[in-house]
């Protein structure tokens, strides 16, 4: 099968680099070109774990050179950047469209009112409307016809995993209780992410407020036709990598005997990377891979559902890549770690 070239822009962070050490043993995606805003460095100037293994220069981002070097290119930018650049690719490009393009910023995952509602105006609205949400389980399909896909939010893509399956036999507001490794934050220091505060320490950020919860009430609706209300509640917590996801809802009076552990693998019965457990998950078995841990059980009308991913992985760089497998004709497992470290 032929090697396609693969692209980074925005190599500088946690993403990043595991878009890099991802891509490196991919099958299939050959690295050809890395990015940031500067430029004019090694890629390990940039992140030391690649001295020696991996020899690429950091180019200053360049449209131009994207479509010169790249069939296939991740955008870890921040939300704004990754709009900006993909408007003035998808111009440069004109009517081929021929390149690939994974976006891991928020900006092409919700309608243009929801997200101009919390982040910004929106400068692509044409783009977004070609834009594919990329969560793999629900939308398979759609990413395989899709020249640009959205690559879900950590958050989003834990709760979402968890929270579907189950929409038709719930009623009333949704809970949801969700704890994220340091990471989560990204790589810029803040007073909340500096050693002294986080250490030995978790608190809430956001509750009820976060940029995440219109993402998961939206696409509650899109892949689940029930407009919900979810409460969301995110924590920061003193570990790296990982995220733990507690959802709290209400069964119908006529769904009081389900079995949800059996909804849950019937569900997921053909998703390589969603594992039923039979035990409240845990975030050190899914961390450095793609997988999603989804336990779940009821008392009475009440049910609880519990997942765990890695959030840099399954909630970022691992998912994007298994994005661009659908979209480029390989299978989903192509060159993605099982199994965490």
């Amino acid at each position: 099968m032929k090697t396609l070239r693969a692209g980074i822009v925005g190599v500088s962070g946690y993403t990043g680099a595991d878009l890099v050490k991802i891509l490196y043993k991919h099958p299939y995606f050959r690295l050809t070109y890395v990015a940031n805003t500067q430029g004019g460095m090694a890629l390990s100037d940039v992140h030391k774990e690649f001295y020696n293994v991996l020899d690429l220069e950091v180019s200053k981002a360049c449209v131009q050179d994207v479509c010169a070097q790249c069939d296939v290119v991740f955008l870890a930018l921040p939300h704004k950047s990754a709009m900006e650049f993909v408007k003035a690719l998808r111009a440069y490009e004109g009517d081929s469209q021929r390149i690939k393009i994974v976006d891991l910023s928020a900006d092409y995952r919700l309608s243009a009112k929801h997200y101009e509602a919390v982040y910004c105006p929106h400068i692509d609205i044409e783009g977004l409307t070609h834009a594919v949400y990329g969560l793999p389980e629900y939308a398979h399909n759609e990413i395989a016809k899709a020249s640009l896909v959205a690559n879900p939010g950590c958050y989003p893509t834990a709760t979402l995993l968890a929270l579907l399956p189950f929409l038709d036999y719930i009623e009333g507001e949704i809970f949801v209780d969700a704890k994220s490794g340091v990471s989560g934050a990204g790589k810029k220091l803040t007073d909340d992410t500096h050693y002294p505060n986080i250490n030995e320490n978790m608190f809430s950020y956001a509750p009820l407020a976060h940029r995440h919860q219109i993402e998961i009430e939206e696409k509650c609706e899109r892949f689940g036709m029930q407009c919900v209300q979810v409460n969301f509640i995110p924590h920061l917590c003193p570990f790296t990598r990982g995220m733990l996801v507690s959802v709290f809802a209400t069964l119908k009076e006529e769904y009081i005997d389900i079995e949800p552990l059996e909804i849950l693998k019937q569900t997921y019965k053909d998703s390589p990377f969603v594992r039923i457990c039979s035990e409240s998950v845990r975030v050190s078995n899914v961390r450095g891979s793609n997988m999603c841990d989804v336990y779940a059980l009821k008392r009475g009308r009440a049910l609880y559902v519990n997942s765990a991913i890695d959030n840099l992985m399954r909630g970022a760089s691992s998912q994007a890549v298994v994005n661009a497998n659908i979209m480029c004709g390989f299978a989903p497992e192509s060159g993605i770690p099982q199994v965490g470290w």
